[in-house]
Formats: structure tokens, C-alpha cells, sequence
């Protein structure tokens, strides 16, 4: 394998950059959004068509692929990427984020994580070196450390005793994924900032992070509640307290204005449910901002949902035609306007990309914030 994880920054605007990782399965250019593929499924999506809006890697679930089908069947069917018919860059997440969050009876000490499964009840464990060996297991390009994402809101002691914890499950995971033979020879390992929206607590585990050595890192615990003033406020600082020369990726973020600040404050990368899942609940998300399909007024309107949009729902369907599958529920609804919302967020990332490329992102965020915001 000779291309197993570099990262070059082309372009750089103020604190924006556009770049590009090299992996073995292809490029990543970057800004990157990254449509979330839970269960081996960009839901309401074909993978052929998740790549013609322009993705050029997407999220797979740990947590839920451990579960169903289970890790060890994916690997016996040839791996996630066959499994699913998707041939290039896949990262995964992992697993600690859904425990988390979804997991009600749970047992968290500092071996790891136990807990019962939404699906069946049935018990499990997730420590850093399950997480990492479920990883593997699933042929991930773009292993993810695993770690805790406490509440923003938390006492600080408990937001620093639980960053601690998970910079040393980050040096588990580290070993774990180094144990991995020829999988650690083809794939990347990023690394997990924690501390919540304090500058001091994110500064120790950026060094922390450092010293242990990852391809690239992820700012965590974000994006879980504490309101779009507040994570802007933390990216201010964030993102300039991890290593300059590897990508940063901004976990779980988010709507497109989102995207946008982000973007401004030196983010490389993203992911988040809200495009396949808004569009199948009626929301499509445009230049002019969201639009929610559900409407009377719409009844009868012959545009297309976006007149700046190039993908095939918004130069194929009007909003009418559309209006009418999503008050009836019908299936292509949801398909319809996922592929809309999903190529919406990747001409997104292509306008930024070319924008930084030209030194004028400035003045297309601005614009873009006019029109989005109206």
C-alpha cells in the first residue's frame, strides 16, 4: 500500500483552507462533508448516487453495525466496503457518541462502557480496544479514538475528570489500532479533543492528543445542545490547538450556516444526519435557506425546489410534485429529497472550496449568509 494517509493545504483565506487527503481508496478534498451512512446506508440513498452529488467519503456507525448485522458479518461478507457497494473512503465513528446517548442502562468505568442494546436488550462492553477491533473488523479507512462526550453543560470537574479519561483511552486506542497488522498499514487513526467549550480544558487534551500521534483530529463535544453562538465561540480558539498539518474535523456538525462559520474558523471536515434526515421529513435545504415541503403553498408551484441547484430532483420535479409525495408519504419523498439536500451540502462544500482556492471567502460567506438567513 503506498498511499496510506497524507494531507496537503492548498489553499489558505484567512483561517479557512482547502486541501485534499490521499488514501488508497481515493481523495478526500476538503472542505469535506461526509453524508452519514449509520447502518451501511445513506438512508433513502444508492451509494452510486450518495458519489454523483459529489461525496467523496462517507460515516459508517460502530455502534450500530456492532449490533446489526455485527461486525464479525460484515467482515466474514468481505467488509463494509463490499457489503455496501461503496469503493471509496469510508470513516467510522467510534461507537462511543451512541452509547452515550442512546443507551439508557449503561455502566461507564475507566475500562470502557457496558451496556444493553436498544435492538434486544443484550448486554455488551465497548472499550477502546473492542472499539478499535470492531473497526478493523469493518475494513474502516478513517478509525475514529474512542472516547466520552459529556454535556456542555456538566460541572467543569466532571467535563475535566471525563476529557482525562478519554485522553488515556485515546493512548489505548492508539495501541489498539497499531495491534491491527495490515489494516493499521492501510487506514488512519484521528484522535478526539474533548473539554467541552473550556479553552484551558481543549488546550490540555490537544497536547495530550499530540503527544500520542494521530493522523488527523476531531474537535468533540460539540453540537450537543449548547447552541450555535457557544460552538463558535469555542471554535475561535479550537481548531488552532491542534496540529496545523493535519486535518480537523468538527464531529456531528451540522446546518449549513454551521458549515459556513465553521469553515471560517479552519475546519477541514464534517458530518451529520440532518440532510437525509430532514429530507425525509419534507425539509429541503436551499441557497435561499430551508424550505419545508409540507406547505399548501406549494400545492401548485411549478419551480423547482432550487433554481441554483444542479442535481436531479431540483432539474427533474417541481415543488409541487414534490409537496404531493411528502404529504402523501410516498417512498420517493424521502429519496427525492435526500439526494436533493445531500447534493445541496456538497455544491456547499465545492462553492467554499472555491472560494478559499480564489482568496475571497470573505466575501462569499458573507454573501451566502444574506441569502441563507433572509
Amino acid at each position: 500500500m503506498t498511499n496510506r494517509f497524507s494531507f496537503a493545504v492548498e489553499a489558505v483565506d484567512g483561517a479557512a483552507r482547502t486541501g485534499a487527503i490521499s488514501m488508497n481508496r481515493g481523495q478526500i478534498r476538503t472542505p469535506a462533508f461526509m453524508p452519514v451512512g449509520t447502518a451501511a446506508t445513506v438512508k433513502a440513498m444508492k451509494p452510486e448516487t450518495v458519489r454523483k452529488t459529489g461525496a467523496d467519503i462517507i460515516l459508517g456507525n460502530t455502534y450500530h453495525l456492532m449490533l446489526r448485522p455485527g461486525a464479525e458479518r460484515v467482515a466474514k461478507l468481505g467488509g463494509l466496503h463490499k457489503f455496501m457497494n461503496w469503493d471509496r473512503p469510508i470513516l467510522t465513528d467510534s461507537g462511543g457518541y451512541q452509547v452515550m446517548s442512546l443507551s439508557d442502562l449503561r455502566k461507564l468505568t475507566e475500562k470502557g462502557v457496558e451496556f444493553r442494546s436498544h435492538i434486544d436488550g443484550s448486554k455488551h462492553m465497548l472499550t477502546p480496544e473492542r472499539s478499535m477491533e470492531i473497526q478493523r473488523l469493518l475494513g474502516s479507512d478513517i478509525v475514529m479514538a474512542f472516547d466520552e462526550c459529556p454535556r456542555a453543560d456538566r460541572p467543569r470537574d466532571e467535563i475535566a475528570a471525563s476529557m482525562e479519561m478519554s485522553m488515556r483511552w485515546a493512548k489505548r486506542s492508539r495501541e489498539g489500532f497499531n495491534a491491527g497488522g495490515e489494516h493499521a498499514e492501510r487506514s488512519a487513526l484521528f484522535g478526539i479533543q474533548q473539554g467541552a467549550l473550556d479553552e484551558d480544558l481543549r488546550k490540555i487534551s490537544a497536547d495530550k492528543l499530540a503527544d500520542i500521534g494521530f493522523d488527523g483530529y476531531a474537535i468533540g463535544g460539540l453540537a450537543v445542545g449548547e447552541g450555535q453562538e457557544a460552538m463558535f465561540a469555542t471554535l475561535d480558539f479550537a481548531p488552532a490547538q491542534l496540529p496545523q498539518d493535519r486535518p480537523r474535523y468538527l464531529m456531528g456538525v451540522g446546518k449549513p450556516d454551521d458549515l459556513v462559520g465553521a469553515v471560517e474558523r479552519g475546519v477541514d471536515m464534517f458530518d451529520c444526519v440532518l440532510p437525509s434526515r430532514s429530507g425525509r421529513n419534507g425539509q429541503a435545504f436551499t441557497w435561499n435557506g430551508p424550505m419545508n415541503l409540507r406547505n399548501a403553498r406549494f400545492a401548485d408551484d411549478t419551480d423547482p425546489l432550487d433554481n441554483r441547484c444542479t442535481c436531479d430532483t431540483c432539474s427533474t420535479y417541481s415543488r409541487a410534485y414534490l409537496h404531493h409525495l411528502v404529504k402523501s408519504q410516498e417512498i420517493l419523498g424521502a429519496m427525492l429529497m435526500t439526494e436533493h439536500n445531500i447534493a445541496f451540502y456538497q455544491q456547499l462544500m465545492q462553492a467554499m472550496r472555491d472560494a478559499i482556492g480564489e482568496r475571497r471567502f470573505a466575501t462569499f460567506a458573507k454573501d451566502f449568509r444574506r441569502d441563507y438567513l433572509r
